[in-house]
């Protein structure tokens, strides 16, 4: 006699009870194959939002250092408020606090001058000073040099010389001829070769950075 026919809501009770028990040895289930893809799908959007957290505390637990004070310093014309423990380099207050990363650090022991700004008008290592000496100082950086989207003589010399090759110590270099504008140096190359030898530039571009120069101070044409 033939079984009467079953409702098929019982049968599908019975095949998710079956899931429950687990899959067959070797057999993924449904129910196991979405369990996995959702949980994947939280560590990959919980990972980055916990290193986000992770990030703000550490920025917070730098910016309330022990010992920080509080520092008020004028770069390129604006005053800037920044808490610094008082051993912070005025290098590492404007890329780290500042965040003016035109100014590089490269040998940070005073010997490339990679790092070189104006502090009242004068060339200095950032690295080799503290932010906190500079209070009241007028600091100017790579950045500040442009006006209204125009380039500084220097600065466009330096593009029509090809006074670079990879980059990086060319702020530097900027930073110092342009201040050499206003030393009393000889009117030849190698009193620019002097004038210019605290700055390296390990690609070798010094030909390029002495026309340059010259350039922006009249003593050669483009």
């Amino acid at each position: 006699m033939d079984q009467p026919k079953r409702p098929l809501v019982d049968e599908v009770e019975d095949k998710l009870t079956k899931e429950d028990k687990g899959p067959a040895p070797g057999r993924f289930s449904r129910r196991l194959f979405l369990g996995q893809l959702g949980a994947a799908g939280i560590a990959v959007t919980t990972a980055p939002l916990a290193h986000a957290a992770q990030s703000e505390t550490a920025a917070d637990e730098k910016a309330a250092a022990p010992g920080a004070v509080p520092v008020t310093l004028n770069i390129n014309g604006k005053d800037v408020k920044l808490m610094l423990e008082p051993r912070v380099t005025l290098l590492d207050a404007l890329r780290d606090y500042a965040h003016l990363y035109g100014t590089k650090k490269g040998c940070d022991h005073g010997q490339c001058g990679a790092c070189t700004v104006h502090v009242n008008g004068r060339r200095v290592n950032s690295c080799l000073s503290f932010a906190v000496m500079h209070q009241g100082d007028k600091i100017t950086t790579i950045e500040g040099l442009a006006q209204n989207g125009q380039l500084s003589p220097v600065q466009q010399a330096f593009v029509e010389h090809d006074g670079f090759q990879c980059g990086y110590c060319t702020p530097g270099q900027i930073m110092s001829a342009t201040a050499l504008l206003q030393e009393p140096i000889g009117a030849d190359d190698d009193a620019v070769r002097v004038a210019m030898s605290g700055n390296i530039c390990r690609c070798g571009a010094y030909n390029n950075i002495v026309a340059a120069v010259q350039q922006a101070r009249g003593h050669r044409n483009a």
